[in-house]
């Protein structure tokens, strides 16, 4: 997945239509003053075209092609090329005096991921990164993402470095571009959790593209997107459209009970929360009331309270065994280490008895 403008060629050097037009009228003997009668211009206009003080207008093209046989569509795409490539170069001069801006930026994790090719220098670095972002310039991309980071640090306890969160956010949200999803249906939505909650005790090969198809089908997109440096998350949830929502899973803490715990809760913020809002999961991240909602979300769908609660005050005075929790694990059709995640969380037991319930599963940086 790596993003570059195709088929571009960009040579470091134009050519100013006024050094054609000088080079044609002393080839063809003809006077500057007697062009500048002929098109109905000043001898002191063709002067300052030829010198690269005036420009081109298409006007002075046409009569130019009526004078000289050379095509106006020749002067006026060297006028165009000309003033393109003074901006860039202006563009380019300005991106190298940001190398702070640039340095924020995990680079290198993005080109070892494929992401983005190799740049050549700082300035290079910029332009693959505005690329990337589909955002035309540095105060741009402040002005955007800016209002993002504020976000992120609504609370002290958010450590995740902002440039590194919204690189993530990107490349989840390029992986949702390539997914066709059906318009969101939040019924449609509801009646998918419940089908994801019964794979949960299946491998990755068999609930990986089931759930994702199923969230496709709700006009739901799953990403999983590794982690990068410089960030603690979860999972994120956000709106691409109002008729598609993305889930992005960063397959930290690959165990099933923390798993399906981030999934269900970024699939709380779907169903409960706005469509304008960014929900960013992080680790030890203080919780506000929409965090806690979705907490309660995936606490519920994943085990019923009513049935959990009766397990917990039957095993309140008898030593909590693998057979217990997977006996009731079986009950409630959920992943044993589900069931262990959760009496580890509330303190029913320690977090250091019955791990090895849990799974470990390696699931891919793919769609």
């Amino acid at each position: 997945m790596v993003f570059t403008v195709k088929n571009q060629f960009n040579p470091d050097y134009a050519i100013h239509p006024g050094e054609i037009l000088e080079e044609t009228l002393q080839a063809r003997g003809i006077k500057k003053v007697d062009l500048a009668k002929r098109i109905g211009l000043s001898e002191k206009t063709i002067n300052q075209i030829i010198h690269e003080k005036a420009p081109v207008t298409p006007e002075t093209a046409i009569q130019l092609e009526r004078v000289l046989g050379v095509s106006a569509a020749i002067w006026n795409n060297l006028e165009a090329f000309y003033r393109l490539h003074i901006a860039r170069e202006s563009s380019r001069k300005q991106l190298g005096t940001r190398v702070e801006w640039i340095r924020s930026f995990p680079v290198k994790e993005l080109v070892k991921r494929g992401v983005i090719d190799k740049p050549i220098d700082a300035i290079d670095t910029a332009e693959k990164l505005l690329n990337f972002f589909a955002i035309g310039s540095i105060e741009a991309w402040e002005n955007r993402f800016n209002n993002l980071a504020v976000n992120f640090r609504h609370s002290n306890s958010f450590k995740s470095a902002p440039e590194s969160v919204t690189t993530w956010l990107r490349i989840g949200e390029l992986k949702a571009e390539e997914i066709v999803a059906e318009p969101y249906n939040k019924g449609k939505f509801i009646a998918s959790l419940y089908k994801i909650r019964e794979l949960t005790s299946k491998p990755p090969e068999v609930f990986e593209p089931r759930m994702k198809e199923l969230c496709r089908e709700a006009g739901v997109v799953l990403v999983f997107a590794y982690e990068l440096q410089k960030t603690h998350l979860f999972g994120a949830t956000r709106w691409l459209t109002p008729e598609k929502a993305l889930i992005i899973l960063s397959l930290r803490y690959k165990t099933d009970d923390h798993f399906w715990f981030s999934f269900f809760h970024e699939a709380g913020h779907i169903l409960h929360h706005g469509k304008k809002d960014i929900f960013l999961d992080e680790k030890e991240m203080e919780a506000n009331e929409k965090e806690k909602e979705a907490d309660r979300f995936a606490t519920k769908i994943l085990i019923p309270d009513d049935k959990y609660q009766t397990f917990v005050k039957n095993i309140n005075n008898k030593h909590v065994t693998k057979q217990l929790v997977c006996n009731f694990a079986g009950s409630v059709n959920v992943a044993p280490g589900i069931v262990v995640g959760r009496l580890q969380h509330n303190h029913v037991i320690p977090y250091s008895l019955l791990n090895g319930l849990k799974r470990k599963f390696e699931l891919l940086e793919n769609n």
